[in-house]
């Protein structure tokens, strides 16, 4: 993914840094066949694209193509070319009125499908990504697992200082859902708080991550929003993997 943005110089890797954990896990480990994954944050489009590239979904030539003219691979998920990517989504969210509804069907099929729906934490500002929880709740979609990627970030500063709805676990709360938290980076945690069970109602999982998470001076940056890797950048992180492998 580094190379990709970087090679590229595409910005918006700060938000797939913090996510892509928990969209390797969801695809590789939880997700069974029939169910789906409604990626939300469409900003996070890159880590998408390299998870599926690690299911031999999309190829080593496809990533190449990541942002250029006529590629599949649009900065956002696309509506149409790659059977895996459900819809469209883009940086308001409005995924988890989708997922819900793709919930609802399920349910009212009588399907014993999953649906997984990664949202951020900033679009949870967003009248409609409320509202999609309270049709959720009503409808008592247990299928339904939504996972938060609680970096603090979004486009124009802090979650806290845009918009606040700290502390957010206590807010969603009150839904009624089954709320769950856990370090977005711990994989073990990852699995276990991920992991499917919905006692009558959907599951909320807040996932404490990083913005830029292992990129040396652009973790918890507003710049990593934005900016693609400088060059140092991009030559420290690659060698902070090589040293963690």
């Amino acid at each position: 993914m580094l190379e990709m943005h970087y090679n590229n110089r595409v910005g918006h890797l700060g938000g797939n840094l913090s996510a892509i954990d928990a969209m390797l896990v969801i695809h590789h480990e939880l997700m069974q066949p029939g169910d789906r994954f409604v990626l939300s944050k469409g900003h996070s489009a890159g880590a998408y694209y390299v998870t599926l590239w690690s299911l031999g979904k999309l190829s080593d030539a496809d990533l190449r193509t990541f942002h250029k003219d006529g590629t599949m691979l649009s900065g956002h998920p696309p509506s149409r070319g790659i059977p895996e990517i459900e819809f469209a989504t883009g940086s308001l969210g409005h995924g988890l009125s989708l997922a819900a509804g793709l919930a609802m069907a399920a349910k009212l099929r009588g399907q014993t499908h999953r649906i997984y729906c990664l949202t951020s934490d900033g679009e949870w500002q967003e009248g409609s990504t409320l509202e999609a929880l309270i049709f959720a709740v009503h409808h008592k979609l247990s299928n339904l697992s939504i996972a938060v990627d609680h970096n603090g970030l979004q486009g124009f500063g802090s979650t806290a200082e845009v918009a606040s709805m700290d502390p957010l676990d206590q807010r969603l709360a009150g839904f009624g859902v089954d709320l769950r938290r856990c370090d977005g980076h711990d994989l073990d945690a990852l699995r276990q708080t991920l992991a499917p069970a919905g006692d009558g109602c959907p599951v909320v999982a807040i996932l404490a991550t990083r913005k830029g998470n292992g990129v040396l001076n652009f973790e918890n940056k507003m710049e990593s929003h934005y900016l693609p890797l400088t060059e140092s950048q991009f030559a420290e992180a690659v060698a902070a993997l090589k040293g963690s492998s």
